[in-house]
């Protein structure tokens, strides 16, 4: 249940912000408050009118606009256009005037304080400038609410100083903004109003006394899951460093990242969305360019040019997207198992009968949940599909597993199974890096866990310092506790 019985209130001029960990419901509110999803009870009430959902276009007829964190425009049309576009004067008009629209950008812009060439064409923007002209396309509605998802995730201090004092402006105004960010500091300097999020719930709220809070006890308000959220993980023995990453830099001006992984052991990356932690990721996996940086494996440099090079010194890399880049969908379940490693097979002729024993008996192995090993991998469950992508990295004998979000989007049990296989891999002396926004599944899966923020390691835990507390501190920039 993404929200339970949760209430929500905003006053027109007040800037209510809206905290909660990855996962707490503060998406599925704000796209039931936009008209994109439909909520199963409860009701809106905007302007004393009761609605039991909204559409997209009432949403909009009300004013009400949203700023998405993943929102992306037009790439091919300038700054100018994608901030008018769809507007409700351009719909009124069959032809634009590119001369106004120009200058109307370029007023609206100035107007806030940003400063951005609205004739430059979308997609040859920064990813902040970007941002800001997302922003902008919502501002030019005159919105009667403002949602704002992660506005300032992509921005540096002085651009999100920028934002901040936008948002003032606009509710001095009368404009209700909905504000979420997890940047807590951030959160006190604007809001007018602070409602918590835990696992769907609102679990506090403050109003009035915003000046005299601290983000520590934010934090504190955003942890505290019961016990038996958290997996069980069986102990075994951890052998010697086997993956090390030195100084990995993604760009002329980051800082160096190192760190190394032993055998049997799994390390937990936690990071927001957008910290870097998935980039560190493809950079090792040589799925991205780097600016600088060394991989080694018990000692050897095996720095990867590319993923093919990082495949045959066996690394593998089980992406977010399993279905977009881990499984051809309309492929049985035994060629998706066994297609890395159809070099294992005569160059020249593939052995059905030899593909399919092996694949057998990793269905077997990895209580791999089909009706055939023939069956097409699209109509397996999701926790099926994820024991097809990682049979196909054991078959390939990779010795080093990076996992993205192992567990998105599937059942309870299903990732008991994927914990349990884990645990057992590294039992055998795999190293597993596990990537998760999950904070349960990070606590109880990590031998060790380091978190990242605005792709830096900002701190390393081991032990009874894994907690919810201390990893939302390195979200934060916080100490521990």
């Amino acid at each position: 249940m993404a929200l339970d019985q949760f209430c929500f209130e905003l006053s027109p001029g007040e800037v209510h912000c809206l905290i909660g960990e990855n996962g707490a419901g503060k998406s599925t509110f704000i796209k039931i408050l936009s008209g994109v999803y439909s909520p199963d009870s409860g009701e809106l009430i905007i302007e004393n009118k009761r609605y039991e959902r909204l559409t997209t276009q009432l949403a909009r007829g009300m004013g009400i606009y949203t700023v998405y964190q993943d929102d992306v425009l037009v790439p091919q049309i300038s700054v100018a256009e994608n901030i008018y576009l769809g507007s409700k004067d351009m719909k009124k008009k069959i032809f634009m005037n590119y001369r106004t629209v120009y200058e109307n950008a370029e007023t609206l812009a100035r107007h806030y304080g940003i400063a951005l060439d609205v004739k430059e064409l979308y997609g040859n923007l920064n990813p902040a400038d970007q941002q800001f002209t997302k922003i902008l396309k919502a501002l030019a509605q005159s919105p009667r609410i403002l949602v704002l998802d992660e506005p300032t995730q992509v921005f540096n201090v002085t651009e999100t100083d920028i934002i901040l004092n936008i948002v003032r402006k606009v509710s001095e105004t009368g404009t209700g903004v909905v504000y979420i960010a997890h940047d807590l500091d951030e959160i006190i300097r604007v809001a007018s109003r602070i409602t918590i999020l835990r696992d769907g719930k609102k679990v506090a709220a403050y109003d009035g006394v915003i000046e005299e809070l601290d983000s520590s006890i934010l934090a504190k308000d955003m942890v505290g899951r019961p016990v038996e959220l958290f997996y069980k993980k069986k102990k075994h023995n951890i052998g010697e460093i086997g993956l090390e990453v030195k100084n990995l830099m993604l760009g002329s001006t980051s800082t160096p990242i190192d760190f190394s992984v032993r055998k049997g052991e799994i390390l937990g990356i936690a990071g927001l969305k957008g910290s870097g932690r998935s980039a560190i990721a493809r950079a090792i996996f040589g799925a991205i360019n780097r600016y600088s940086g060394q991989i080694l494996y018990d000692g050897i440099d095996i720095t990867p040019k590319n993923p093919i090079e990082a495949v045959g010194h066996g690394l593998a890399y089980l992406t977010e997207d399993k279905k977009a880049d881990g499984l051809f969908l309309s492929m049985p379940v035994y060629q998706n198992i066994t297609i890395v490693g159809l070099s294992s097979f005569h160059r020249f002729l593939i052995k059905m009968k030899s593909e399919r024993d092996i694949s057998n008996d990793y269905i077997g192995r990895m209580n791999i949940k089909t009706a055939d090993p023939n069956q097409e991998v699209q109509y397996l469950s999701g926790g099926n599909q994820q024991k097809v992508v990682i049979a196909k990295w054991l078959f390939k004998n990779a010795k080093i597993l990076i996992v993205d979000e192992p567990t998105h989007g599937i059942d309870v049990n299903a990732k008991t199974e994927v914990y349990d296989l884990f645990t057992e891999l590294a039992a055998e002396g795999k190293s597993i890096i596990m990537i998760s926004s999950e904070m349960p599944e990070i606590i109880s899966m990590s031998d060790r866990v380091i978190v990242i923020r605005k792709c830096e390691i900002s701190r390393e835990l081991s032990g009874d310092e894994i907690t919810e507390y201390n990893i939302l501190a390195g979200y934060l920039g916080g100490t521990n506790s």
